[in-house]
């Protein structure tokens, strides 16, 4: 099984971006808990990190035919972008969406999400910990797929 991590805007600030809100570990420790999620649950993963939203549309794009699903913490994209989600109704690959902090116990614009209609598992406000999480249950939801199918 093959997954692509996406994160998006500033997510590669983790530790220094607000730690009251984002936690103190820094981006080199996500991408380490990744890859061990990965390790342990037998998923070889691509992880990529953008701050241009047209750089993780064509992410989510040149991902059809290549990945069995797709992780995305799009940052404050998942608020905005209309062409994230678009890219990911496209390519049908079952996704994941991802947020360190509780967006739902936020601002008010950070509770709409235009990517969640496209995505098969949620893991909001879990820290980095919902990065594994959120591989666990797209696995599961991938892996039950394919034996109803």
């Amino acid at each position: 099984m093959r997954f692509l991590v996406i994160n998006g805007p500033n997510i590669n600030l983790l530790g220094l971006r607000n730690p009251a809100v984002y936690g103190e570990q820094n981006y080199e420790q996500l991408l380490k808990l990744i890859r061990r999620v990965g390790r342990e649950e037998k998923i070889s993963l691509t992880i990529r990190q953008s701050n241009h939203e047209g750089d993780i549309v064509d992410m989510i794009q040149r991902a059809y035919g290549k990945y069995d699903g797709i992780v995305i913490n799009a940052g404050g994209y998942t608020h905005t972008s209309v062409a994230i989600a678009d890219a990911l109704e496209a390519v049908a690959i079952p996704a994941a969406e991802v947020h360190v902090s509780d967006t739902e116990n936020r601002e008010d614009f950070r509770k709409t999400s235009f990517l969640r209609a496209y995505c098969a598992v949620v893991v909001i406000g879990k820290g980095l910990e919902g990065y594994r999480e959120a591989i666990r249950r797209l696995k599961k939801a991938i892996t039950e797929q394919k034996t109803i199918a």
